[in-house]
């Protein structure tokens, strides 16, 4: 009898050698954290290491359109958060269609922003930072982790709805965003939870709010930005993986699997706990429906509330 070889699955050997994970961010920024966390639980999964690459730029699209355009072949990723689903709504040419010409793979965590303030503004409450916002029109500052990224939309959200005029100063990510607010020469902003808690902990910021509809686990005592006085509010960011449009399935299957495993990890779950993040470890599919609810959210949000790139 002719004996007929199986077709070998293009997971199999998979990765043969190093992969790069592209990260819009600075080093330190929620992205870059949680991003390194869960490719060394990868590295170790999988016997290859997952080497992160922060490729910042006009609000993390140029790390959107570096892994669009890499070869479907599992050995570029993209690590992404907020700013993924936001940048459709800001960017009249992005260069790449976010649901078409990238492959979802997990949606790994989720997480709240804090509503930051130097220690050196006099205001208490939320209540008391719109009233000095409304005395001091313009002169108030808050700094983002760059243009049209999702801490400058949550925060454009809230000065909208709270119909104030703070000065938006954005950084090529949220490590310098954080650093300048914390020395001074910016007054607030909104910090993903991942890299900030610890500086209000610490006492170098002071954490106001919280951006959820629910208050956090991490930080009960803080309100949420809606019952502190901006009534419909709410806002929070995300952590997602993905792989460029035609990557074989059977290789976005085994890093989903992966991924689910490293959300679901001791480790993991230890690490966020603290920080009010919540891991998830969704399917392909759950992510990509997630994708497209989100970008039709944010236009929503960006077109009702007039808000635009500076």
């Amino acid at each position: 009898m002719r004996s007929f070889a199986q077709p070998v699955s293009p997971a199999a050997d998979y990765p043969a050698k190093p992969v790069r994970v592209v990260v819009g961010q600075a080093p330190g920024g929620g992205n870059d954290i949680q991003t390194r966390l869960f490719a060394q639980k990868l590295s170790e999964a999988l016997g290859r290491s997952f080497v992160v690459e922060n490729r910042t730029g006009a609000g993390s699209v140029v790390s959107y359109r570096t892994v669009a355009a890499a070869p479907p072949d599992g050995y570029t990723l993209l690590a992404a958060s907020g700013g993924f689903t936001i940048a459709p709504s800001v960017h009249s040419n992005l260069g790449y269609d976010p649901v078409k010409d990238l492959a979802a793979i997990s949606l790994v965590v989720e997480a709240p922003f804090l509503l930051l303030v130097h220690p050196s503004l006099p205001v208490k409450s939320v209540k008391e930072l719109l009233a000095l916002a409304t005395a001091r029109p313009g002169m108030l500052t808050h700094a983002s982790a760059g243009q049209g990224s999702s801490t400058h939309l949550a925060f454009a959200l809230f000065t909208t709805l709270a119909r104030v005029d703070i000065t938006h100063i954005p950084y090529k990510g949220t490590g310098p965003a954080l650093i300048d607010t914390m020395s001074g020469h910016v007054q607030m902003l909104m910090g993903n939870v991942l890299s900030s808690l610890q500086y209000a902990k610490s006492g170098k910021l002071r954490a106001r709010a919280v951006t959820t509809s629910r208050r956090s686990l991490a930080v009960p005592e803080l309100p949420t930005v809606a019952d502190a006085g901006v009534p419909g509010y709410e806002s929070s960011t995300w952590h997602a993986w993905f792989a460029p449009a035609g990557t074989p399935p059977p290789i976005i299957d085994k890093l989903n699997v992966e991924l689910a495993k490293a959300a679901k990890s001791a480790e993991v779950v230890a690490r966020l706990a603290p920080d009010g993040a919540q891991p998830i470890g969704s399917t392909p599919e759950q992510l990509r429906q997630f994708i497209v609810s989100d970008i039709a959210r944010w236009r929503t949000v960006v077109k009702n509330a007039g808000i635009k790139l500076e």
